[in-house]
């Protein structure tokens, strides 16, 4: 490796700073909050997402109900679903991340997306043909685990290559509003669905969905994409990656904070089925409700992201907005009724995308492009990696508990991460302040 890229890869916080303010020019950004969709590639990404994250959270919320009734109930059965799910997320994401950085990440994307198609629509078929049992789930769980694994990490730093850096930040609110539009519609209509027609065609209709991104894929026109340079002898290695991390204190204490908030606090789904079924004696439609009314407060928070100006958002907003989550969540575990539990969840969904959001955008504006696909599969890794041992770890609490432990412990925890997080922060920028002020030493 020459002594230039050896100068690169070893001067992250130079690299950051100015990445991200040479990414970032232009001050005010313009255009309002859908100024994104003026790029043509990103107008058909987005469009085959709203499809596509429809049929995958109305199989997210099939997925929970068919395990609750092949397991009669049991918490810990859908513990272990969940973990399937997002345990290779543990085992590829980073390997995923290297990947990014040296292939054609659009043509990647569409073999992803069809395998994800093909697992809903096995799960579909065995659901309607009366067959499936328990271990077909996990076993699907675990397949659907694998292709996401490689799909987050490549996905996001995708992001930056249809809109460019500037509107990075806009997009990623985008983003998020799209995933909880069909947060908002998916499970809703998964409800209604499961209650008259059962699982398996919920399964079929999300295989079936994932073609509109393969789609909106494939109408994109490659010329346009903001690609970086040609990857690196450097470019390509994974410790490389890990190395650029450990040397900047930013970033190593807001990936922690996004572990500790996925794996707490973001076990949503497993235990609205739970407190649904169990605590409030509602049936499938009931539980699609409450993943609907927490939608509506993200959905609301990705929007109010969206509107914000450009450029790197501040450490303030990621670590209060994460302080906010943790409290509110803990707090809506302590309503009395379902309707005031519901009701509940609309601040904490506003709080939770605002943490979410401004952290996402801070990691990807605070490194170098070249380093942006594996920094990006480090942290999906930590955001989706925490979910198996949160998914074992609710089902247990709320097998020893109640159905309302997993909610309140885990926000406790999140706000507590918060707190700690900021402290380590701000103790770290006091020794770098008091460093430079001091006179170097001689030799």
């Amino acid at each position: 490796m020459s002594k230039p890229a050896q100068q690169e890869s070893d001067r992250p916080e130079r690299n950051s700073r100015s990445s991200a303010s040479d990414e970032s020019t232009g001050g005010r950004a313009r255009g309002g909050m859908f100024r994104s969709l003026r790029e043509r590639n990103y107008r058909y990404y987005a469009s085959g997402q709203v499809v596509s994250l429809t049929g995958t959270w109305m199989q997210r919320a099939a997925q929970d109900w068919l395990v609750l009734e092949l397991s009669d109930g049991s918490p810990a059965a859908l513990g272990v679903a969940v973990a399937l799910q997002f345990l290779p997320t543990l085992l590829f994401t980073l390997y995923a991340g290297v990947i990014a950085d040296r292939v054609d990440k659009r043509r990647l994307l569409i073999a992803v997306q069809s395998g994800m198609g093909l697992c809903g629509v096995a799960l579909g078929l065995l659901d309607v043909g009366g067959v499936v049992e328990l271990w077909h789930v996990y076993a699907l769980a675990l397949g659907l685990g694998c292709f996401s694994a490689v799909d987050a990490p490549v996905r996001q730093s995708f992001v930056v290559e249809m809109v460019g850096a500037r509107e990075l930040p806009n997009a990623v609110a985008l983003n998020s509003m799209t995933f909880n539009l069909a947060r908002i519609v998916g499970p809703a209509i998964a409800g209604v669905l499961i209650t008259l027609i059962g699982t398996g065609p919920v399964f079929l209709i999300n295989g079936l969905s994932t073609g509109a991104v393969v789609l909106g894929l494939l109408l994109m026109d490659p010329s346009r994409l903001h690609r970086t340079s040609g990857a690196t002898e450097e470019s390509g290695r994974l410790l490389a990656g890990l190395r650029y991390v450990s040397r900047s204190p930013r970033l190593i204490v807001v990936l922690a904070l996004v572990c500790c908030v996925s794996t707490f606090g973001m076990n949503f789904e497993n235990a609205f089925a739970v407190i649904a079924r169990n605590v409030f004696d509602r049936d499938a439609a009931g539980y699609g409700l409450l993943i609907t009314a927490l939608a509506v407060g993200t959905l609301s928070g990705a929007s109010l992201a969206a509107r914000r100006a450009g450029g790197r958002p501040r450490l303030r907003l990621v670590f209060g907005g994460a302080a906010a989550f943790g409290a509110l969540e803990a707090a809506a575990s302590l309503m009395p009724s379902y309707r005031s539990f519901a009701v509940a969840l609309i601040p904490v969904g506003i709080a939770v995308m605002t943490c979410t959001t401004a952290a996402n955008s801070t990691v990807q504006l605070s490194v170098h492009p070249e380093m942006r696909g594996r920094v990006m599969g480090l942290y999906m890794m930590l955001f989706l990696g925490g979910r198996p041992v949160g998914g074992l770890l609710s089902g247990w609490l709320a097998e020893i508990f109640n159905g309302r432990a997993p909610l309140l412990l885990g926000g406790i925890g999140v706000v507590l991460a918060s707190l700690v997080g900021a402290i380590v922060l701000a103790r770290s920028s006091e020794r770098e302040s008091g460093s430079a002020g001091l006179p170097r030493e001689a030799g």
